[in-house]
């Protein structure tokens, strides 16, 4: 998780006014049949995609305010390399993408086994609180677009059934998307059924906002599997998290789960620090079976779930299994603070080789690791095809 903005040369660049063609001859507000299958610049009103068209996505496109972008089931966008080729929804704005277990609504890079970060992926930015009801948040990849507010029940639209491929496009090492960025996005937003793979960064974060998320596969995320701050306030359910044989982090500290109260842990006075509920979590780590000490730092994951920074998280059936090492399964502690003295947190190892430690600095009050968790079912994955 990062919040560094662009310099005024990038900030320029992704000024540059870019033209929507992807929309019909007649101008009928798209729900005609797309004749042109190249994406990017704006969406002022109502566009509807063709699933029989394949779409390329050629720079930012933005979903702004009273927008609609509806992408019906089956529908493939391959977005070409870059840092700025990504679809950016704006506050008022709404995404609709709706896919089936057998025709799922697929995000992916425009070649083959492009790797991790090959472009921007998706970003959402509603007006549901952050740590503080006057607090403001700036996109990441744009100050100029803001998120954050005050409507907890804020509606940005639904995603279901959606396969994110090569997401999380990194600029520099320290200016990166994620896989699917969620800016200040409200309960009123409907979020299930999602496979995220091969991204820069974290796979899925949470900035502030109060969106359920459910269903959600993440394979190979470059940082952190599962990630939350500023404030957020939700749930995550069945959260199945894996790093296959051959992964190397570019990251000094992945982890399956990152939470943090606040922004970066320089809001500690705010009064809505995070306060979230995981149920149903697996971390996979396919690595080779060697122990913590003879494991190359690339290949070992510092916490299983690292809550900090003011952060109240209730963590219940959650379970790591593999053969890969990390160096601690909870830690609670942080120099800008620990996590929230009401956090609980239930995990269950079956990991091949023991961590270089259990938790740190001990075992805290609300915090278990043994019993027989069975963490997320992998059964309802069924549909991205992935090899269980």
């Amino acid at each position: 998780m990062k919040k560094i903005f662009f310099n005024f040369l990038m900030f320029a660049a992704l000024l540059t006014p870019v033209v929507l063609v992807s929309c019909d001859a007649s101008d009928d507000k798209g729900t005609d049949p797309v004749e042109d299958n190249k994406l990017s610049g704006s969406i002022k009103d109502t566009r509807t995609l063709d699933a029989n068209v394949e779409y390329l996505l050629t720079g930012p496109l933005l979903v702004e305010e009273g927008g609609v972008l509806n992408i019906p089931a089956g529908t493939t966008i391959k977005a070409q390399q870059g840092f700025s080729n990504y679809i950016l929804v704006l506050q008022g704005g709404k995404i609709n993408a709706k896919g089936t277990a057998t025709a799922p609504v697929r995000m992916i890079a425009d070649k083959e086994d492009a790797g991790q970060g090959y472009w921007g992926g998706l970003i959402i930015n509603g007006r549901a609180p952050l740590s503080s009801s006057t607090e403001v948040g700036s996109t990441e990849v744009n100050s100029a677009y803001v998120y954050g507010g005050t409507n907890a029940a804020d509606n940005s639209g639904e995603l279901s059934y959606l396969i994110l491929g090569n997401t999380g496009a990194r600029s520099s090492a320290d200016v990166e998307h994620n896989g699917l960025t969620l800016n200040g996005v409200g309960n009123g937003t409907k979020i299930s059924d999602l496979y995220i793979y091969d991204g820069a960064d974290d796979a899925i974060e949470f900035f502030g906002g109060s969106v359920n998320v459910s269903n959600l596969l993440a394979v190979n995320p470059d940082d952190d599997m599962f990630d939350f701050t500023q404030g957020y306030n939700g749930t995550l359910k069945n959260a199945y998290g894996i790093w296959e044989a051959g992964y190397a982090s570019g990251e000094s500290d992945p982890r399956g789960i990152e939470a943090d109260g606040n922004l970066d842990g320089n809001y500690v006075t705010y009064p809505n620090q995070s306060n979230f509920r995981v149920e149903n979590m697996t971390v996979d780590l396919r690595l080779a079976a060697v122990t913590f000490e003879a494991a190359d730092k690339s290949k070992r994951m510092q916490d299983i779930i690292k809550i900090r920074r003011g952060a109240k998280t209730i963590v219940v059936n959650a379970l790591v299994k593999g053969t890969g090492t990390v160096e601690d399964m909870v830690d609670i502690t942080d120099s800008k603070g620990g996590a929230d003295v009401g956090t609980t947190i239930s995990l269950t190892s079956s990991l091949a080789n023991a961590p270089q430690r259990s938790t740190n600095p001990v075992v805290a009050a609300g915090v278990t690791i043994g019993g027989s968790n069975t963490g997320c079912p992998a059964n309802i994955f069924t549909w991205t095809g992935y090899p269980f």
